[in-house]
């Protein structure tokens, strides 16, 4: 059985978490699938936007503790640096727009690999849940470094601690997410941004997520420094050169990725 679905949507690749009736909880074989989706949307030129959602009614709801816990199984060891790990790496590597529609409940590290996509769309129904305390574990997947960038360390650190459960509209408020739109207009709202994206300039788009990338490390002046370096990358692309004449010549760009 394939646990991730793939499906090129123009210059979109839209992939799916196919465990529906686990509610798209990770086995081994689920991660290493995705790990190869990512792969492919990395390395195929004519995909120039990842749209990643969830099969049935929920979108993550983290590992499949019966793995786990099985000592005939990975072990958390593996889990987190063979399966995890390499997911969130891939997806921030990626130097194209990852859109996230969380279609349901994320939870664990589903919440966590939602929230290092680079662009958060949630239906109006669904919650995220830090749920790592209430097993005695920690946020892993990237949440540590994630979540306090995005909502403010005091706020990160109660929701981690106290697993308590956040709505979409809450999300939204705390800054956790791009949009919230009703459950029925999701997949179609999630689509339309992703293909938005795969029409933008893919070269540019992808410098701005490096450089978004370096600042969570970077000082002021390093930042800036880098800026200056992409900048002249980006100022040799097919893009810009379509982008600047299109103006000038009052027309749409006709945008290749290049």
């Amino acid at each position: 059985m394939s646990f991730i679905l793939t499906e090129t949507i123009g210059q979109v690749l839209k992939i799916t978490l196919n465990r529906p009736d686990k509610f798209n909880s990770f086995n081994r074989e689920m991660a290493l699938q995705l790990h190869e989706a990512l792969d492919k949307a990395n390395s195929d030129k004519n995909i120039r936007a990842v749209l990643l959602t969830g099969e049935g009614k929920a979108f993550c709801a983290g590992q499949d503790l019966a793995e786990a816990i099985d000592p005939n199984g990975p072990g958390i060891k593996r889990i987190v640096e063979e399966h995890y790990n390499p997911i969130v790496q891939k997806i921030r590597a990626i130097e194209k727009p990852v859109v996230c529609a969380v279609n349901g409940v994320a939870a664990g590290a589903g919440a966590n690999i939602a929230l290092c996509c680079d662009v958060i769309i949630a239906g109006e129904s669904v919650s995220f849940i830090q749920a790592f305390s209430k097993i005695g574990l920690i946020p892993d997947s990237g949440g540590t470094f994630f979540l306090p960038r995005l909502i403010g360390f005091q706020r990160a650190s109660a929701l981690m601690m106290l697993g308590d459960k956040v709505s979409a509209k809450d999300a939204l408020q705390m800054g956790m997410l791009y949009k919230v739109v009703a459950d029925a207009d999701l997949p179609a709202s999630a689509l339309e941004t992703a293909t938005t994206l795969s029409n933008l300039p893919t070269k540019g788009i992808g410098f701005t997520k490096r450089l978004l990338n370096e600042s969570m490390f970077n000082t002021f002046e390093k930042q800036i420094e880098l800026e200056g370096q992409v900048q002249v990358e980006a100022a040799n692309t097919y893009d810009y050169k379509e982008g600047v004449n299109a103006f000038l010549e009052k027309r749409k760009p006709e945008f290749k990725g290049e």
